[in-house]
């Protein structure tokens, strides 16, 4: 039964053995009466959560055919339905996305305090939200889920009630992981610190949307020949237009691998490995650039090995790369590392390969 106050399937205020016995009673009989299809087995009891000042929301998930598991959140309770004041995204939920969410809401002004009524915890609500959005993603198995309502007071959040239906195939049948998602979560497993050559502490990482300022610093670091052995084209700055391709990825099929170091206390890139995978990902291809002053580091083959051990555990069968002839660090690195180089072409690229099985 779905909505249990339409079968009167909810008493509250219950304050002694006895009431709870003859609601039970009542609750079961009037389910009965309206739902004679039901199987009822039981009921739940809880404690009585009242608080003053308090909102209900819905917070909730369901698998679209075409986006995967869309998060919905908004006003919830029994005018859920009425008011229909809600808000989508896809998960996961970074802390901007979920308060995004929320400020979309119509009873936005109202969480954050109206007319000398206190708002609510909004952080701790954010919080519930992000984390709401990574059980939806690490669970392929929830097919649908509600937690209705969700009462936000001016101190915590509380799930009053929750439904919940599995999607028994994705129990059944092994699926890949995150295909039910539209966006891929932060790949954490791949981050990683390795160390340079000279004892230098490297943090090895999938590179982040947020990474945009660090990354036009990388290249702005990079010499004319560097820039035009990675990319074979040479431009006098980067734009944002830039940066959304190489920052603003899709996990599922690309990775760029920064190399991140600290320096005077503060954090700098020096240098990104990208990987592209096809669809079926069979072959990725293989890209690396170093920033000038980190050369003779070791740390073209670091991003090099690491890259590879990736495209190892992604699955990938096979990675190539191109670069140019008089890009001499680069070849050794490739030979150094078991790739095969086809230099008979007339043309000045070198196309390497390696097979990882």
């Amino acid at each position: 039964i779905t909505h249990k106050t339409d079968v009167g399937g909810v008493m509250l205020n219950l304050s002694s053995e006895q009431a709870v016995r003859e609601a039970f009673e009542k609750m079961t009989t009037r389910a009965k009466e309206k739902r004679p299809d039901a199987d009822i087995i039981g009921v739940t009891v809880q404690k009585m959560v009242s608080y003053p000042n308090s909102f209900e929301l819905i917070i909730g998930t369901k698998r679209d055919p075409v986006f995967g598991s869309v998060i919905m959140v908004g006003m919830g309770g029994v005018a859920a339905e009425v008011f229909r004041d809600r808000a989508l995204a896809l998960p996961p939920l970074n802390e901007a996305l979920a308060r995004r969410a929320l400020e979309s809401l119509k009873s936005w002004p109202l969480l954050r305090g109206y007319r000398g009524r206190p708002g609510v915890n909004i952080d701790r609500l954010i919080e519930v939200l992000m984390r709401f959005s990574y059980l939806v993603a690490d669970y392929p198995e929830i097919k649908e889920l509600d937690v209705n309502p969700l009462l936000v007071t001016p101190e915590d959040v509380i799930a009053l009630d929750a439904r919940v239906i599995i999607d028994r195939e994705a129990i059944v049948h092994s699926v890949r992981p995150y295909a039910h998602l539209a966006i891929r979560p932060y790949p954490e497993e791949f981050v990683t610190e390795r160390k340079l050559k000279d004892g230098t502490a490297v943090v090895l990482r999938p590179i982040k949307p947020e990474d945009e300022p660090m990354w036009h610093e990388l290249l702005a670091s990079c010499s004319t020949q560097s820039l035009w052995f990675r990319f074979s084209y040479l431009f006098k700055q980067t734009t944002h237009e830039m940066a959304t391709r190489y920052c603003f990825i899709d996990y599922d099929r690309e990775l760029g691998i920064v190399a991140e170091v600290e320096e005077d206390g503060q954090r700098k890139l020096i240098g990104v490995g990208r990987l592209v995978a096809d669809m079926n990902h069979e072959t990725a291809e293989y890209a690396v650039i170093v920033v000038d002053r980190w050369h003779g580091h070791g740390l073209g083959g670091l991003l090099t090995d690491y890259c590879l051990e990736v495209a190892k555990r992604w699955g990938v069968k096979k990675v190539v790369a191109e670069t140019s002839k008089d890009n001499a660090r680069m070849l050794a690195t490739f030979r150094n590392r078991g790739f095969e180089l086809d230099e008979k072409s007339d043309q000045d690229v070198v196309l390497v390969s390696r097979s990882l099985v």
